[in-house]
């Protein structure tokens, strides 16, 4: 089965499903070996792994160069984060044709300026585009993709930005009208009362997504309660990774000594295995002859 058409039968499906945010073709693997059915290409995870902000300081020519690894490595659908788009309507459906040809199965889009502002930086104004300039991006990217199953999802901002429950009804609606295929409502309060006013008010007219990274301490029975959709956990990898790297190296230029180290570690053999250097070495006994290494000395 097709990569998008996991993704939207996943989107689609009555059951509340989990993806795992990825920021590299490693961390992607490990994503699809944990057993979730898809992987959420996070885009502040992807700009902290280049050590830039979360402000399109990353081009997309270089997300999409990250994509390509993540989508080598898993057989499992990935959702991009798309920001705003990377630009207008004409950058947006220049991205969705190079997603397609790298066979990501969907993009998320969110309804704000660009370049884009991190949803939860504090202190930073969250200016939403126009809703009609946003309609047009959904559209033009619905008008470009060639696999009728390859998943555009609206992200809608208003909470964020401060607005009330009908400005986020307006947008969601108008961004259903323009073939959107899920809405993300977001959300930075500490509870879910945002998501749940929304998600009532709305009566299904299309799959809900979320991100609890702030309501975290929802049970998630409630949400399959709320019959949300998609669940992403979206940045955790990557803050995992960064906790563990810190940790170790402070050990290491403290004690300058790999003795209470190494048994603490990944072996270096779980990485080949993650790499799959095996593969390579098989290949090697069937193509790497004695024959081909003399020629490539002439």
């Amino acid at each position: 089965m097709k990569k998008s058409t996991q993704l939207k039968l996943m989107i689609q499906s009555q059951t509340t499903d989990y993806i795992m945010e990825a920021h590299n073709g490693l961390s992607a693997k490990i994503v699809e070996e944990a057993g979730f059915k898809g992987i959420w290409a996070s885009g502040l995870s992807i700009a902290a792994s280049m050590g830039v902000r979360d402000n399109n300081e990353a081009s997309w020519t270089q997300v999409l160069d990250v994509l390509e690894f993540m989508s080598d490595a898993t057989k499992i659908p990935i959702l991009l984060d798309g920001d705003t788009g990377y630009g207008n309507f004409n950058n947006a459906r220049r991205l969705l044709k190079k997603l397609e040809q790298r066979q990501i199965a969907g993009v998320c889009i969110e309804d704000k300026l660009f370049p884009k502002t991190n949803s939860f930086i504090k202190g930073e104004a969250q200016p939403l585009a126009p809703i009609d300039e946003f309609c047009g991006k959904i559209k033009a990217m619905k008008d470009t993709q060639k696999d009728q199953d390859f998943v555009v999802v609206a992200r809608v901002e208003a909470f964020i930005a401060g607005h009330g429950l009908d400005e986020m009804l307006k947008r969601a609606e108008a961004y259903r009208q323009a073939g959107a295929d899920a809405i993300l409502a977001h959300s930075k309060r500490a509870d879910i009362n945002e998501i749940e006013a929304f998600v009532k008010e709305w009566g299904g007219r299309l799959p809900v997504i979320i991100v609890p990274t702030k309501y975290y301490k929802t049970p998630k029975n409630r949400f399959q309660e709320l019959g949300i959709n998609l669940v992403i956990w979206a940045n955790h990898n990557l803050r995992a990774s960064v906790s563990a790297m810190q940790k170790i190296s402070r050990k290491l230029f403290k004690e300058e000594s790999l003795i209470q180290i190494e048994n603490k570690i990944t072996p270096l053999e779980e990485i080949f295995r993650l790499q799959n250097a095996e593969e390579l070495q098989l290949a090697e006994e069937k193509y790497f002859t004695t024959s081909s290494v003399e020629k490539g000395s002439e």
